[in-house]
């Protein structure tokens, strides 16, 4: 099989299990079951809801949530501190890449890598932002809008 088809390959869809918007920087993200997509701009509510940028939207993986933990020595961690919109468990994100997938009723497009911040160090501790190098997920565009909810499929296109 070409590689070109072996991009097109997974072995099933993501599953969204947790979402969170940032109203203002620096301030305490807002945990939701819900949340409605805007087209082109984000989510509603976000402070990263903008017209026509790439981070309208910021993923993770709870299996990299995971592996952050065990980075920090910690059998857990709150998805809260990373400030991440939506924890996704199921797909690698990072197969993504140059893809369109569903979520929900919302159509998103990867649109980039999700980069820890110097916060990082903040929230999680000494070497938090270390243990997150690598792992911060990624950020998409709208395409089309609709409610997005927890436990609703990721699904590539």
């Amino acid at each position: 099989m070409e590689f070109k088809e072996l991009f097109k390959q997974f072995s099933q869809p993501g599953v969204v299990e947790y979402i969170s918007i940032r109203r203002k920087r620096a301030e305490p993200v807002e945990v939701v079951d819900h949340i409605m997509s805007i087209e082109n701009k984000g989510l509603e509510g976000d402070r990263y809801k903008n017209q026509g940028g790439p981070r309208q939207v910021t993923l993770i993986q709870g299996e990299h949530v995971d592996t952050i933990a065990a980075f920090l020595n910690r059998e857990a961690i709150d998805p809260s501190l990373l400030r991440r919109n939506i924890v996704v468990r199921g797909l690698n994100l990072l197969a993504l890449k140059e893809k369109q997938f569903k979520i929900g009723d919302a159509l998103l497009e990867h649109s980039g890598d999700c980069h820890p911040c110097s916060r990082m160090e903040e929230n999680l501790g000494k070497g938090g932002y270390n243990a997150m190098r690598g792992l911060g997920g990624i950020t998409a565009r709208v395409i089309n809008g609709g409610m997005i909810r927890t436990g609703d499929m990721v699904v590539p296109i």
